[in-house]
């Protein structure tokens, strides 16, 4: 049973609830963690998270990156809040946040690993929302050691785009453009999203077989698999070893435009109504 956390609407309101710890999954140890503890107005902890500044020059996007507490700060209430904001200065320009975490995962051979999240987005009406693009990822460690994109693998575990209630899952590899994964697209598929309310969304590993042809990466919504790729369907021992038995790291952020969602335009709404918010983040291994 998830818990009700709709008393949050507001999001700078005093903390009216206790921490939000990641749940249980039977079978699973929990490993790494972060519950975004913290006072309100805050940002999230240095030491489990590199909070990114500037403009990335990545897929077209509008957004500046801050490590202001503006666009990136805990609630008080044990969640982690991202705000894109709209520039005042006549150049469509955007502000935003992004962290990408300092601990990074291999998924062992012969476990299942899970990386899992709850995630809400603002309440502003979903036709409000052109451009905006948050997501909750992974990246492999050896891109940060002069490794290049998309070799070092890429595992999106939810994107949104546009406000539309639909969450993306995808994963990207091997050689641009082409490969085993259809770059730049990714191999990839989406599952309806009921409402911008809480969701838990989660990718699993299943390395349980000892063999790489049927180890498997499986992507869930709420517990309801919507997305899947193989050793056997990817077809490349080496490019799926890169997916599956090298370090990740996580990443949140909401990017601001871009070649996908495209634009905002004179509807889009800035300020927290339009942010990510996320209760966890969690790391789990059978």
């Amino acid at each position: 049973m998830r818990f009700d956390r709709s008393i949050l609407l507001l999001p700078f309101l005093p903390s009216l609830v206790s921490a939000w710890h990641p749940p249980t999954l039977q079978g699973y140890n929990l490993v790494w963690y972060d519950e975004f503890e913290g006072s309100p107005q805050t940002l999230p902890s240095a030491s489990r998270w590199n909070i990114i500044n500037g403009k990335l020059n990545v897929n077209n996007e509008l957004e500046t990156y801050t490590s202001s507490t503006k666009t990136i700060h805990v609630s008080g209430d044990h969640t982690l809040q991202i705000i894109p904001w709209r520039q005042q200065n006549g150049n469509g320009d955007w502000i935003s946040g992004r962290i990408e975490s300092t601990y990074t995962f291999t998924p062992p051979a012969g476990k299942k690993t899970v990386a899992q999240a709850e995630i809400r987005f603002g309440s502003n009406p979903t036709n409000t929302k052109a451009g905006i693009w948050p997501a909750f990822w992974l990246l492999g460690q050896e891109l940060r050691s002069g490794g290049s994109w998309p070799a070092c693998g890429e595992l999106d575990i939810m994107e949104t785009v546009n406000g539309d209630l639909r969450g993306y899952g995808t994963l990207h590899c091997g050689t641009y453009p082409g490969g085993p994964c259809n770059e730049p697209s990714g191999r990839g598929a989406s599952t309806a999203i009921p409402n911008q309310d809480w969701h838990t969304w989660k990718i699993e590993w299943d390395r349980t077989s000892g063999d790489w042809w049927t180890s498997k990466i499986t992507w869930y919504m709420d517990g309801v698999k919507f997305h899947e790729v193989s050793g056997q369907s990817l077809g490349d021992s080496a490019i799926f070893d890169k997916i599956s038995n090298k370090p990740l790291f996580f990443i949140l952020n909401v990017a601001v435009g871009g070649n996908w969602p495209g634009y905002p335009n004179a509807n889009t709404l800035d300020g927290p109504g339009s942010m990510m918010e996320v209760g966890y983040v969690a790391q789990y291994v059978s």
